[in-house]
């Protein structure tokens, strides 16, 4: 049976050349050896796998080496890699200061590569100080470490320091590519990318992965293998969902859950990657963010697609809500009935039903919240069908009470006497239903939704004249209390509110009473339905209406000039 190498070490880079995703760090260190400006203490630093080790490697080979050095040449007895980890204390450094004074017996330059240095003791650091600040000449100290803080500034104010930085999705997956070419492996390019995901920025974790997911599937790797072996959700799983959400589809969106949580994952990781899914749609909706989206070609076309369904209202909600569920879930006591809430509050978000469309309705929601009354939606493509019907039931009802007129036999009703020079309106009569089909016309024509109503600015003239207007015309119609009340105090304006002041709380409940349709003259006349009443009532108003019997007399004449007449004829006085 043949060894086997892992990939990580089997494609570890031998140059800077293929060394991933760190070329601003590369470059910099040819240039300087190339230019002879190599500092003699080096301190790489970065998460873990991304090539730190490798690129110290490279670094004490290319300075010992000359143009008639073997490619296989490894300068192993110039180069001494020590494990800060496990090698820590003062004797350890002692030793390793000892040996730094005998020079190569090979090569240029002996190159001390001291691994997870910020694991070295207090002493061990104290003890390494002057031998790091004034190395001999033929001695080059590297040091890498994946946590730069612990390490005292002492240290660090004698080295060169290089912040190598995470490989990113790309990189990774392009590199994943090449390894599955070199070895006849024929990869989806959606496989490829879930790995380099999966890990996370540590080219060292990718190739890893991609090992056992290798094992896994064979030559064939497609990313249902690669979600199946690291048993993550995909993004099928993600798309899904936001489909069920977006048809307010709650029962099917909790049974999908359900099936999640059967196969072994965590619903915290769920609800986290739904979250991540929001937003990598909301990166969608903007070209100048497309590029934030990291993830394969055919799958940004998916996102692409289903972002267009969604509106940045929508997604804004659900990060919200998504992240809300993140932050409570590990203090939460019952953590599956918090995750199947989030998702039955999402699904509510873009459902048009009584409490989200206010178009539907004869009257504006608002009006029905103030009085707790559930509306009743009415189909507006049907109002003319509506008409034509109670147009029908008008003419059959005319038709029937001219057929009953005609008949001879008269109609005994017991303990009722008619008396045929009255008249009498019946509840079904004409008049009754013709008043009853123009109010509902009426209410036809308020069809409204609140968020389209024109919010028009209003001044005081107008409103004046509108609020006149109307006085007058209930006073032809022969409401007279009603035109004698709205002409008792002048409107005044204020923002959307008039401002109304009564003598006694009788006229304020008899203009209470009778003010939506004297609103609904207002708003429509003046286009502006954020119009509303503030009626008060101020007895100190009383003193302008006591009118002495002459100045009732002269506003009866002034209404009508034949009481003067009536008051010579007869010799009457005030």
């Amino acid at each position: 049976m043949e060894h086997f190498v892992v990939s990580a070490r089997k494609y570890r880079p031998q140059t800077f050349k293929d060394v991933v995703g760190q070329e601003a760090i590369t470059n910099t260190l040819l240039n300087a050896i190339e230019n002879n400006h190599l500092a003699q203490a080096l301190l790489f630093t970065g998460p873990r796998g991304v090539g730190k080790t490798t690129c110290a490697r490279i670094l004490a080979k290319m300075i010992n080496s000359d143009g008639d050095t073997k490619e296989d040449e490894d300068f192993a007895f110039n180069i001494f890699e020590l494990d800060a980890a496990s090698n820590n204390s003062v004797d350890d450094i002692r030793n390793l200061t000892d040996q730094v004074r005998i020079p190569p017996q090979v090569g240029k330059y002996k190159v001390y590569i001291i691994d997870e240095v910020h694991m070295l003791s207090a002493a061990a650091f104290n003890a390494f100080l002057k031998t790091l600040e004034e190395p001999p000449k033929h001695c080059i100290f590297i040091l890498a470490t994946t946590e730069k803080h612990k390490i005292i500034p002492t240290i660090l104010s004698r080295c060169q320091i290089f912040d190598f930085k995470r490989i990113t999705v790309t990189d990774a997956k392009e590199y994943l590519k090449y390894i599955a070419e070199e070895q006849g492996i024929n990869a989806e390019d959606d496989a490829l990318h879930i790995i380099a995901q999966k890990a996370d920025g540590a080219m060292r974790d990718a190739l890893s992965i991609f090992d056992r997911v290798v094992s896994f599937s064979g030559k064939n790797l497609t990313r249902q293998a690669v979600t199946e072996n690291l048993n993550v959700l995909d993004y099928e799983t993600y798309f899904e969902s936001t489909d069920l959400i977006l048809e307010n589809k709650i029962p099917e969106l909790l049974v999908q859950f359900n099936t999640i949580l059967s196969k072994g994952f965590d619903g915290h990781h769920y609800i986290a990657g739904l979250a991540s899914h929001f937003r990598d749609l909301m990166v969608c909706r903007n070209q100048a963010t497309i590029d934030l989206l990291e993830v394969g070609e055919e799958t940004k076309q998916k996102y692409v697609e289903q972002c267009l369904k969604t509106s940045d209202s929508f997604l804004m909600q659900g990060i919200q809500m998504a992240n809300d569920c993140d932050l409570k879930y590990k203090t939460s006591k019952n953590q599956r009935l918090l995750v199947e809430l989030t998702l039955m509050q999402l699904a509510s978000i873009t459902y048009d039903g009584e409490k989200k469309n206010s178009r539907h309705f004869i009257i504006p929601a608002s009006y029905f919240k103030a009085k707790g009354i559930k509306p009743i939606p009415v189909d507006k493509t049907s109002k003319e069908e509506k008409l034509e019907q109670e147009q029908s039931t008008v003419e059959k009802i005319t038709q029937k009470e001219e057929t009953q007129t005609a008949v001879a036999e008269p109609v005994v009703v017991p303990k009722i006497s008619i008396d045929k020079a009255k008249k009498t309106t019946s509840g079904l009569s004409l008049k009754s239903i013709k008043e009853k089909k123009e109010h509902q016309i009426r209410q036809l024509d308020v069809i409204i939704d609140e968020d389209d109503l024109p919010k028009e600015p209003v001044d005081q003239e107008a409103l004046t004249k509108a609020w006149n207007a109307y006085a007058k015309s209930i006073d032809k119609k022969g409401e007279k209390i009603l035109a004698s009340i709205l002409q008792m105090d002048s409107p005044k304006l204020q923002g959307t509110t008039i401002h109304l002041t009564y003598s006694n709380n009788t006229n304020k409940i008899e203009l209470e009473r009778a003010q939506y349709p004297l609103l609904a003259h207002l708003r429509k006349t003046l286009m502006n339905f954020d119009l509303h009443l503030d009626i008060k009532v101020n007895e100190e108003v009383a003193k302008k209406y006591a009118f002495t019997p002459r100045e009732k007399y002269e506003k009866l004449k002034e209404k009508n000039p034949n009481i003067e007449l009536l008051k010579k004829t007869f010799g009457l006085d005030v």
